[in-house]
This record gives C-alpha cells, sequence and structure tokens, in this order.
C-alpha cells in the first residue's frame, strides 16, 4: 500500500509544482511587477526578501486599524461640522497617538510573523526535499523518518 502512495503523491506534488510554477511566471511577467521591480525600491526588496516579506505582513496585519482610524477621522469631522471643533481635535489627537501605538505592536508582532513564515518555510522546504528525494525511491520500503543512505 505504501508503494502504490507514492507514485501518486509525486504525481500530485509534480502537478501542483508545475502549477505554481506557471502562477509565478505570470506574475512576473505582468507588466506592472516588471516596472516595479526595476525600480530602486523594487531592486532594494529584491535583494532583501526577509523586510520584503515584514512590510507584507505589516501592511496586511495594519490594514484594520487604519480603515477604524479613518472612519474615526470621517465622524470627528461629521461632528465637527455639527460644531464640536474642540471634541474633534481631542478625539483625533487621541486616536492618533492610540493609531501610534497599535501600529508600533503590529510592526513587532508582523517582524515575528515574518520570521516565523520563513523558519517554517525553510524547515517544510528541507524535509519536503529529504523524504521525496531520488535516494529514498530505490529502497523497497522507504520510511520517512529513516535516512535514505
Amino acid at each position: 500500500m505504501a508503494k502504490e502512495d507514492l507514485p501518486s503523491t509525486s504525481k500530485d506534488l509534480q502537478e501542483l509544482q508545475r502549477k505554481l510554477s506557471l502562477l509565478i511566471e505570470s506574475i512576473q511577467n505582468n507588466s506592472k511587477v516588471v516596472a516595479f521591480m526595476k525600480s530602486p525600491v523594487g531592486q532594494y526588496l529584491d535583494r532583501h526578501p526577509f523586510l520584503a516579506l515584514t512590510m507584507l505582513v505589516f501592511v496586511a496585519v495594519s490594514a484594520i486599524p487604519v480603515g477604524f482610524f479613518l472612519l474615526l477621522v470621517v465622524l470627528t469631522s461629521l461632528a465637527a461640522l455639527v460644531g464640536v471643533i474642540l471634541l474633534e481635535g481631542l478625539v483625533i489627537s487621541v486616536g492618533g497617538l492610540s493609531l501610534l501605538c497599535v501600529l508600533c505592536g503590529l510592526s513587532f508582532v508582523s517582524l515575528v510573523m515574518s520570521g516565523t513564515i520563513m523558519v517554517s518555510y525553510v524547515m517544510v522546504s528541507s524535509l519536503v526535499n529529504y523524504w521525496f528525494s531520488p535516494r529514498c525511491r530505490l529502497r523497497p520500503y522507504p520510511h520517512p523518518l529513516l535516512p535514505c543512505h
């Protein structure tokens, strides 16, 4: 039964790898992506992938607090039209300081999440390469936890 599962699993992994490579190729050939990658910022981020991943995670995580802050600004601006100008300044100041604190905390969280994602990616890819290496298929019954020597 283990012999029957291995070719099916390897076929599925090859199909997944082919689909992912087509997706990556279509993204890399997009004209906007090419223009961004030729810019100085794109070249810098290409040389520093951990920073790029950290920025991506930070932007994704901070979208909700920024949206709430903008909603707060719009609502307090409407209240200012009614005549509560002092309250608007106070609420926006407190809201701005709160947003600053939240964004500082989220930058640390996104840094930790990026590190965790990078370590997980390296570990999983190493394990997949180890388990599905061509040397392991030469054995009659390969065991996933035993070395393939």
